[in-house]
């Protein structure tokens, strides 16, 4: 696939609304691989370990969450700099034009829920963090991290999806419907549901508010979220990535997941050009 540049539509709107939606990201093979990669996985108890990955489920009613996933083979290392979304991610949080150009991954997860799970709302431009924050000035943008949702599964209605308020990234004040940790987005005004087909992609800047509606079918709604941030970012939860899945990346694969390397006695740093 040649890389999707983004467009000035593509600015337009990601400014305006604060996501895109990216259609056909994935081709049907590599989802199939990534189905397969999630399916694979023995049941685990939350905090357990199956190698690297760890069930960590980030709220009780979100479902099943695998992160690091990472590291769960190659199909999700392919992720990494997919060229769907590898130049908008560049352009929105990684710093270009600046002396610490560059990506970082901060978060990666594959997310299974079931009938009755949902996550609630969260984000948004009033009283947002840093790390999530959306900033465009001096004709760039400084978003401080950058989502990447990519459904494995048809996501449509009562499935579960993702639900965002177009535009909250910017918000001054608080949703006055909003109980920060506790809501459903299901019936918040302004909230508009994704749907996805397997294969598309929903990129937005954290800063967003965004949660998930309630999942009233049966069956399961699987999504890999990938979180982008700025190239001297640190990992949400810790998590180190293996000596063995460094080595085996791509240099620009390894340089995205370990910017800046470890510097230790009897290394010499890089010749400035």
């Amino acid at each position: 696939m040649e890389p999707r540049t983004p467009s000035p539509l593509d600015d337009f709107f990601f400014d305006l609304n604060g996501f895109l939606i990216l259609r056909n990201a994935v081709d049907r093979a590599h989802v199939a691989d990534l189905n397969a990669a999630v399916l694979a996985f023995p049941e685990l108890q939350w905090g357990e370990w199956h190698g690297n990955v760890q069930r960590f489920d980030n709220n009780g009613k979100a479902g099943v969450e695998l992160q690091n996933i990472v590291e769960g083979g190659e199909p999700f290392e392919r992720l990494i700099d997919h060229p769907a979304w590898i130049d908008h991610l560049r352009r929105y949080c990684g710093e270009q034009q600046s002396y610490v150009q560059g990506l970082y991954i901060d978060e990666c997860f594959a997310s299974i829920r079931r009938e009755g799970g949902f996550f609630p709302v969260h984000s948004g431009g009033y009283q947002g963090a840093m790390r999530g924050q959306y900033r465009y000035k001096d004709g760039v943008f400084r978003c401080g991290q950058v989502n990447i949702l990519l459904a494995l599964t048809d996501v449509g209605p009562g499935d579960g999806g993702t639900m965002v308020i177009p535009g909250s990234h910017k918000s001054n004040l608080p949703h006055p419907q909003v109980e920060r940790g506790t809501n459903p987005m299901d019936k918040l005004e302004g909230a508009v549901e994704v749907h996805l087909n397997a294969g598309d992609a929903l990129l937005f800047v954290d800063g967003l508010m965004h949660g998930a509606s309630s999942r009233t079918n049966p069956g399961e709604r699987r999504v890999v979220i990938f979180r982008y941030g700025v190239s001297w970012g640190n990992t949400r939860y810790g998590y180190q990535y293996s000596p063995e899945l460094l080595e085996r990346l791509t240099p620009e694969r390894r340089k995205i997941l370990q910017p800046i390397a470890p510097r230790l006695p009897g290394s010499h740093p890089a010749q400035k050009s």
